[in-house]
């Protein structure tokens, strides 16, 4: 969208004349690769340019997306659910291991002042929590992570009302029986991004009773992503984030 932006005050100026905007804009809206399609046209649709998701990808693969994102004028591209085996045959910017997130091109600064707080049940949640707080710095938020604060032990949730209360948007993700949504929806008063994760024992089956758990919470203000979701929870975050409070 901020490509656009520029584009249109470049003609403003007069540095470009209206029928070279027209040229630039009517760049085919996907490249053909043959075995994918990257949709250079996202951001001015939806605000956020494409993700690549990483996960059965050949790590050329993923470069030649990259490249194509970035010739179309995609200054930042993010790769998600790169394993680190990957991320060693790849040219990137920066690679967050925990989070299996790569970046190709320029690391994006906050510009809104609102925060997304991130917290996690246990320590074995952090994989997901990694991949939802990376994804929401790299769409441009302010991150507060608070880790290891699960209803096992509530005063550790409690020693952070003030963070908590100051949140904009709050992304919960716990495994087991997915009780920290319901109860940090119960005191904040900003929207709770539940994320169910798939640790647990047996009776856990690999997150769906946190699933359920979190779809069915008393609380008020609480929504859902899939199981080990991380990238959607951040994703969704950041544009609730944005609501009236960009900065640039």
């Amino acid at each position: 969208m901020n490509d656009i932006r520029d584009l249109l005050e470049r003609v403003k100026a007069g540095e470009i004349t209206p029928e070279e905007a027209e040229a630039q804009l009517k760049i085919k809206p996907f490249v053909d690769l043959g075995f994918a399609k990257p949709d250079t046209h996202r951001g001015l649709r939806q605000g956020v340019p494409e993700v690549i998701y990483g996960a059965g990808k050949s790590p050329e693969q993923i470069k030649q997306i990259a490249d194509a994102l970035m010739e179309a004028g995609q200054k930042t591209v993010i790769a998600t659910r790169v394993d680190a085996d990957k991320a060693s045959c790849l040219d990137m910017t920066k690679y967050y291991d925990v989070a299996r997130i790569g970046v190709f091109g320029e690391i994006p600064s906050p510009d809104t002042d609102g925060t997304i707080v991130i917290l996690t049940g246990g320590t074995s949640d952090l994989p997901v929590a990694e991949e939802a707080a990376v994804t929401a710095e790299l769409l441009g938020n302010n991150v507060t992570r608070l880790y290891d604060v699960g209803v096992a032990g509530i005063h550790r949730l409690l020693a952070h009302t003030e963070e908590i209360m100051n949140a904009k948007v709050i992304i919960a993700i716990a495994g087991m029986e997915g009780a920290l949504a319901s109860v940090v929806g119960g005191l904040a008063d900003c929207p709770v991004i539940a994320v169910p994760t798939s640790v647990g024992y047996g009776a856990s089956f690999e997150g769906l009773a946190a699933l359920l758990s979190m779809l069915n919470s008393c609380a008020s203000g609480v929504s859902v992503v899939n199981i080990d979701n991380g990238f959607g929870a951040g994703y969704l975050a950041g544009m609730i984030n944005h609501i009236g409070g960009k900065t640039t």
